[in-house]
């Protein structure tokens, strides 16, 4: 059994190939091309080196995974007999599939597997494009849909857009995120004598004369002054009063427009959560930060609960500064989640928002469509009719309950949502009585000393109790949530008098201590 040497040929020019790869093309028994579709392959045969070529695996393939499993397949079946080197355009570590494939399948097999550097385009497009790598540049296939959609939120160098009509699918996906006219970068034959390095409108990408498999484009990223506004509304060209992004030129055209006395809907603010981002994936990754590393959806799953009640108590005691804080820490546990489920392969941050934002937007036709309203309570109707037909997999009326709810507000969501089939009393006077029975049970049965069933029956009026809650407008679970914090904060109160006292609990009767109790009520009306 022989062993693979993988080596790149390099962006183009013979002159970018190192002496060691020529060196191993001259002198290896057997050499496998991945493409023979590739300026330095002329100096190959200058040089009279036999090798092989698995363009006929491109036409007899499906699809590009079958044509990189198929070519994996015939390198490894040739390291069966002899060593074998295996050339791929560019370099062997950037953007090249058979190799990530072929490392896998390799240690498989147990077969050597060795790969050589060799410059890359991307030495080349640095050079042509003035940009340094270290400001941050994202690499995606061109047919990275995903990716794709996030462009102008960094600097994004798309490469193998090998023909007309990928570049014309390319261009429709990008504008999706950019506008029309956004200026990109067209690059082909980098190193070679009739290099193309041009910026282009994106409208134009599939208009250039020559697009071949040494094609990339390079997409710069929004610059801050200019990034877009979002907003709602219609106007000539937008009949289906969709949600726009607008250039910060056009933006302005607009406001000088709205100047002369049109009326302007409304306007966001731009939000970048970018940074956030970034610092999680830093996190992440090799070199990050051990813990989060470790982590995955279930051992985090606490800290988001968590989160959420430290930011409600914020806004029990009406401080905002911690509201702040605390929403920050909720975002940063959806955006942890979100990392997670990208490195998956699952979805990714922006996902979330595009989901969010659409259904936002599907959710309310009274805003973003014709749909007209008289009151909130028509709004909640449609809500639910709309809902309804999303979530069409949902067959019972208690589907949806999420398991990990409180017991008292999971009781309030399941009495809401029988109340919206004609599962309710009609007055409150019937849902008191029930209350009331609920209680005289819940005595005998403290009566009868039968603790099982005491139990049973102390759930049956804590159910009743929510339920006539609901009636009455209150939300159980903050009411309560409300009296364990001034519970604790009279405590506090209390257990100060009898420290400062310097006598010890047992010394106090318990009217002593309700009488700190009632002036703690008192300091709290204060």
């Amino acid at each position: 059994m022989g062993k693979i040497v993988v080596v790149g040929l390099g962006p183009g020019a013979a002159g970018h190939l190192s002496l060691e790869t020529m060196g191993l093309l001259k002198n290896s028994p057997q050499v496998i091309l991945r493409t023979a579709v590739h300026p330095t392959v002329s100096e190959l045969e200058k040089e009279k080196i036999a090798f092989t070529a698995c363009d006929d695996l491109y036409e007899s393939s499906a699809s590009f995974e079958d044509v990189y499993n198929a070519i994996v397949a015939r390198v490894l079946a040739a390291a069966q007999q002899n060593d074998v080197v295996y050339a791929v355009p560019g370099s062997p570590l950037v953007a090249e599939k058979t190799v990530v494939f072929m490392r896998e399948a390799a240690k498989e097999q147990n077969i050597e597997l060795v790969i050589k550097p060799a410059m890359s385009f991307l030495d080349l497009a640095y050079v042509a494009l003035g940009i340094d790598p270290i400001s941050g540049l994202r690499i995606i296939d061109a047919q990275d849909e995903n990716a794709i959609f996030e462009a102008g939120s960094y600097p994004l160098m798309i490469t193998q857009v090998y023909s007309r009509i990928l570049a014309s699918d390319l261009k429709i996906m990008l504008m999706e995120s950019l506008s029309d006219d956004y200026e990109i970068y067209f690059l082909r034959n980098l190193g070679l004598p009739d290099e193309e390095c041009k910026a282009i409108p994106l409208y134009e990408l599939d208009r250039q004369e020559n697009i071949d498999h040494l094609t990339s484009v390079y997409i710069p990223p929004i610059p801050e002054s200019s990034k877009g506004v979002l907003f709602f509304g219609e106007d000539e060209e937008d009949e289906d009063n969709e949600v726009q992004v607008m250039s910060g030129e056009e933006f302005e055209e607009d406001f000088d427009d709205l100047a002369e006395g049109e009326e302007y809907t409304d306007s966001l603010a731009d939000v970048d959560i970018q940074p956030l981002v970034d610092v999680m994936r830093v996190l992440r990754e090799p070199g990050g930060c051990p813990w989060d590393q470790e982590q995955d959806h279930k051992s985090i799953r606490s800290n988001f609960v968590e989160e959420v009640y430290e930011f409600l108590e914020a806004v029990n005691h009406e401080d905002t500064a911690c509201m702040c804080e605390e929403l920050g820490d909720v975002l940063m546990q959806v955006v942890f989640h979100a990392r997670m489920a990208e490195e998956a392969g699952n979805f990714d941050m922006q996902d979330v928002i595009d989901g969010v934002v659409d259904k936002l937007i599907r959710r309310h036709p009274h805003v973003f469509g014709d749909t007209t309203v008289k009151d909130s309570a028509e709004v909640l109707v449609n809500w639910d009719a709309i809902k309804k037909e999303e979530k069409k997999e949902r067959k019972h009326i208690l589907d949806g309950v999420a398991e990990g709810l409180p017991a008292l507000l999971k009781a309030y969501t399941i009495q809401r949502k029988v109340a919206k089939v004609g599962f309710d009393w009609d007055n409150d006077e019937d849902v008191w009585s029930k209350v009331e029975e609920e209680l005289g049970e819940f005595k005998e049965a403290l009566a009868s000393k039968d603790e099982e069933q005491a139990e049973k029956e102390l759930g049956d009026l804590l159910f009743a109790i929510t339920n006539y809650a609901r009636h009455q407008g209150i939300e159980p679970e903050v009411a309560l949530t409300g009296t364990n914090d001034r519970f604790a904060k009279r405590f506090s109160y209390v257990e100060a008098m009898v420290n400062a006292s310097g006598k010890a609990w047992q010394e106090f009767s318990l009217g002593e201590l309700d009488k700190f109790w009632d002036e703690a009520k008192l300091l709290e009306k204060k």
